[in-house]
Formats: structure tokens, C-alpha cells, sequence
């Protein structure tokens, strides 16, 4: 089951903080295909977001193929996505990481920018394998 934690100070609308963290439910195989979401008085009741909040995300969802909507018995995960299980010794690695990183005086933005910057060297989109070269002035070459 999915607990969902809305930051209403984040910018970030309600709705979309809902589908990310079910995506991220659904990464961490915390969600797997088969399993019901919680339904939108569920969502309501632990969060005091408008049901209409909790439904455009449900159909942001399903319209992404993610879950499906079966009248009078809920919405339904289709797919999973991803392959980082929760208990993954990878995530224990992090853990053990964020710790040092904490011990060690870092601030949570100053970790996550640390994170993207990394990330964004190892995964980013693959690009011409062409380097770029200056020519001297007058070398056409």
C-alpha cells in the first residue's frame, strides 16, 4: 500500500506529487502489477486533498497505462515499472551514503544536487561521439 505524503510547500502540484509517488512506488516494486491502489477517500482522509486531486492523478495514470480503473471495485497497478526492488543492496549502499553524507554536515538540497549532478553524468542522453575541435584560423581542415 501506498502512503502518500503531500508537501504543500513544494511547488509542485498535488496531483503530479501523487503520480510521482506512485511511479515511485511502482520503481521500487513496492506496487507490482495486480495490486489496488488506495481509493480516493482513502487518499483524502490521510492527506485532506480535494477527491478531484486524487482522481486526475488516478486518470494521469491511467491514461499513462500505468493502472486501470475497474468500476465498483477500484484502480488496479497494470504495470510495473523500472527494476530497483526496495530491498535491493544498491539502496543499501545509498542508505549507508546518505548517512556519511548527513554525518558529515551536508544539507538535503546540498545532497540532492550532488545526486543530479551525478546522475546527469552517468545517465545522461547519448550523444554524438564526435568530439568538437577548434580550428586554428586560416585551417579549414
Amino acid at each position: 500500500m501506498v502512503d502518500y505524503r503531500i508537501d504543500r510547500h513544494s511547488g509542485v502540484a498535488t496531483y503530479v506529487q501523487i503520480v510521482q509517488q506512485t511511479k515511485q512506488a511502482l520503481r521500487l516494486g513496492v506496487l507490482v502489477p495486480g495490486d489496488k491502489l488506495p481509493t480516493a477517500r482513502e487518499v483524502v482522509e490521510a492527506t485532506a486533498v480535494n477527491p478531484n486531486t486524487v482522481l486526475k492523478a488516478y486518470r494521469e495514470l491511467e491514461r499513462e497505462g500505468l493502472v486501470e480503473a475497474r468500476r465498483g471495485l477500484g484502480t488496479f497497478v497494470r504495470r510495473s515499472l523500472g527494476a530497483a526492488p526496495a530491498d535491493s543492496p544498491l539502496r543499501a549502499e545509498l542508505e549507508d551514503w546518505a548517512a556519511r553524507a548527513r554525518e558529515s554536515g551536508l544539507e538535503r538540497e546540498d545532497v540532492a544536487a550532488l545526486f543530479t549532478d551525478v546522475l546527469e553524468k552517468h545517465f545522461q542522453a547519448p550523444q554524438s561521439h564526435q568530439p568538437h575541435q577548434a580550428h586554428p584560423q586560416g585551417d579549414p581542415s
